[in-house]
């Protein structure tokens, strides 16, 4: 009888490792999100809020059911200065409204992580590392970085963003249009095309890598909702980020 039960328990314990090992997702998606000090504490809140309003968007979780698996893996990551990265909402596979709307309750009640330099470079590090702690399967990984800066500080962006993209990352853009931005933006060199270009140039990489441009952060929230279904949408065609609006 206690072999019997014995090979009932090793029969259910293989089965339950083959159902963790097998659930895939469409796409799994870092949210790395600046907070550096040239976000105010208003535009800090309709950043936190927009991410929050478009996980839960009807027509995000239309885009989600459409997928071959109906399901995407996200992690909201807030960072600043090359020491400065906090992971907000940890892993959530999200399928449906109920476990978007958990994932966008934690970001809602979240308080603000920092409010120091800008590294993107140490934003794409960390994120790219994170990964690590993801248990869902994605053949398309992203990392979907926002700021309204360029790296001011820690190791040079390229190396970050190259390495990303040779590992297999794709790294996505939303360039905001900071109509405030603190003395030591752009401090030094601006390029031509202000941060659009930048963020051309130096930030997104990959396949099918896209760019958003936002003009301020009251549109944040319509920004985000459409960088999110093109990025599910891409997962399936990646022809269709050619289309995203920018």
């Amino acid at each position: 009888m206690r072999s019997a039960h014995a090979c009932v328990l090793a029969i259910l314990l293989c089965v339950g490792a083959a159902k963790a090992r097998a659930e895939t997702v469409d796409v799994a998606v870092i949210f790395a999100a600046d907070v550096s000090r040239s976000v105010d504490d208003d535009e800090f809140k309709l950043q936190r809020q927009g991410y929050a309003a478009a996980v839960t968007d009807p027509s995000v979780l239309k885009a989600i059911a459409a997928g071959p698996h109906g399901s995407i893996a996200i992690c909201f990551v807030e960072w600043s200065g090359p020491e400065e990265q906090n992971v907000v909402a940890d892993w959530t596979v999200v399928r449906d409204g109920e476990t978007a709307a958990g994932f966008a309750s934690t970001l809602l009640k979240a308080p603000r992580s920092f409010a120091g330099r800008t590294s993107i470079s140490a934003a794409l590090d960390f994120s790219r590392s994170y990964f690590t702690k993801l248990k869902a399967a994605a053949s398309r990984r992203v990392i979907d970085v926002s700021g309204d800066g360029d790296n001011n500080s820690g190791r040079p962006i390229l190396d970050a963003r190259d390495e990303a993209v040779s590992a297999g990352f794709t790294i996505n853009g939303l360039a905001i249009i900071n109509a405030h931005p603190n003395p030591g933006y752009f401090a030094h060199v601006q390029p031509p095309g202000g941060l659009p270009a930048y963020y051309r140039e130096n930030v997104i990489g990959g396949p099918s890598a896209f760019l958003l441009v936002v003009q301020d952060f009251t549109t944040f929230r319509d920004a985000i909702t459409k960088k999110l279904v093109t990025e599910i949408a891409a997962a399936r065609n990646p022809s269709y980020a050619a289309l995203a609006p920018r």
